[in-house]
């Protein structure tokens, strides 16, 4: 059998420093996984590398930070067997080589030392057990007991078992299946897919951190569809966003069709992808339009409609978040915003733009106006070139209005000329309904336009606005 080998991939000196190491503790080790992967990928050079030793790989960790300078800390998970040294801008981390069995309800191992083999056989994917061997006999082999080379270049994704032993035993790596596809432009193979779907329901005993951590790295990616795309055929996405899935397909009533919801919502993440990388704008994005299965309604004279949508969205993102163990924080509160809000500039780009309503959506979307335009503009999927760039256009006069209220009258992130503490000492009152009436009052005239959001114009309308309704003004 002809030797391949990649000494050049292990240039740093750490992989040699690694080779003494186990040489004094006469261990064979190797580098494995995503180091080894990308390398062949040509994806750069990976800050991650993952170590297997025959032995422990605890005591392997501990030799090499002996050698290195300033000796590095070492973080011990003595639970999982292995360690991990942060090493001039490198994590490494070191396990001894196991075999693993499960058992049905648990994607929690029963672990035993092993040999290599055994270890690249309990890896998820054939392009994950790539090993490059870190011993002086034969330092930079290629170790590839699965053919993952060639699965590499043919960009395929398979198992080093039978797909439904490795989808069962841990339900996790149907996702990472579909998360390396999604990331790397690679087809899953055939009899993997059918095990995915097969193995579907078993996705209920991974927690929702992890499910979540992966719906991450998906949306993150370039292409964020092609996922999304695959979780609906192997249907793991009922079990996961059910709301997404609620979306999916047209109806027609008297001739009248709406568009389908659900493709529209990835091609809409597609288009933001092209433009940011704020991983919770794209989840905005993914769910601008879940409220649309809730609100779809039938009207004879005006046809499909979908009723105060956003509004619901807003709510059921909160719901979504929970289910999910997402963060319940200002994270949160953003997609919310941007769910409820989605809306809003379309309507303006449609009609003629007045300042007061630009001024009431800088108003309500404060610092995150420019987001929520991002959002607007790739919400337009229309197929028809005319009408694509009637809308850039109309959303480019948006933006531009935006720019010069916002310059003239400095409503972001607004704060009333004139505070409540003042309004309670011009007039002598005490915490009541009339302060929120005259606050509202100048916050409604500057908005309006009626006066400029400056301190003297703001004080004579209060004055005024007190006087009606029978205020006195102290000390006068």
């Amino acid at each position: 059998m002809s030797r391949t080998n990649y000494k050049e991939a292990l240039q740093d000196p750490i992989f040699n420093e690694i080779r003494e190491a186990s040489e004094a503790l006469s261990l064979e080790s190797y580098v494995i996984g995503g180091f080894v992967r990308d390398y062949l990928l040509k994806r750069g050079t990976p800050k991650d590398i993952d170590i297997v030793t025959v032995g422990s790989g605890i005591q392997l960790a501990k030799k090499l930070a002996e050698h290195l300078p300033g000796k590095p800390k070492i973080s011990v998970f003595k639970n999982f067997g292995t360690a991990m040294i942060r090493h001039k801008g490198l994590e490494i981390e070191f396990v001894g080589a196991r075999k693993e069995s499960y058992q049905r309800n648990s994607r929690k191992p029963i672990v035993e030392d092993g040999s290599l083999e055994d270890d690249q056989k309990r890896r998820d994917f054939t392009i994950n057990a790539l090993a490059f061997s870190l011993n002086g006999s034969d330092f930079g082999d290629l170790l590839d007991p699965f053919n993952g080379i060639s699965d590499l270049k043919n960009k395929i994704i398979k198992t080093p078992l039978e797909p439904g032993i490795t989808y069962s035993d841990d339900p996790l790596r149907m996702l990472r299946a579909i998360r390396f596809s999604t990331q790397l432009d690679f087809t899953i193979d055939l009899e993997s897919l059918k095990a995915i779907t097969a193995y579907r329901e078993r996705i209920k005993i991974i927690s929702k951190e992890r499910i979540v951590e992966e719906l991450h790295k998906i949306l993150g990616s370039e292409k964020p569809s092609r996922g999304f795309a695959l979780l609906h055929k192997t249907e793991l996405l009922q079990y996961i966003l059910p709301e997404l899935v609620a979306l999916e397909g047209i109806e027609e009533v008297e001739g009248q069709k709406h568009k389908d919801n659900f493709w529209h919502t990835l091609e809409v993440v597609d288009n933001i992808a092209k433009t940011t990388d704020n991983i919770w704008l794209r989840w905005a994005a993914l769910l601008h339009d879940i409220g649309k299965a809730p609100t779809k309604r039938y009207d004879k004279k005006i046809g499909w409609t979908f009723h105060a949508h956003e509004f619901v969205g807003a709510k059921m993102v909160y719901k979504l978040f929970k289910r999910l163990h997402m963060p319940l924080n200002d994270k949160m509160k953003f997609v919310q915003k941007m769910v409820a809000m989605s809306s809003r500039p379309v309507i303006l780009s449609e009609d003629y733009v007045t300042d007061s309503a630009i001024r009431r959506l800088v108003f309500d979307a404060g610092d995150h106006v420019d987001d929520l335009m991002t959002l607007c503009e790739a919400d337009i999927t229309t197929k028809n070139p005319k009408k694509q760039r009637r809308y850039k256009n109309n959303f480019q006069l948006v933006r531009q209005k935006i720019i010069e209220v916002e310059e003239r009258d400095h409503i972001r992130n607004f704060q009333p000329p004139i505070s409540g503490e003042e309004i309670m000492a011009t007039f002598d009152l005490k915490p009541s309904r009339e302060i929120g009436i005259l606050k509202e009052a100048i916050k409604e005239a500057i908005l309006e336009g009626d006066i400029p959001n400056d301190y003297e114009a703001a004080k004579k309308l209060l004055l005024s606005k007190g006087r009606e309704m029978g205020l006195t003004v102290k000390n006068s």
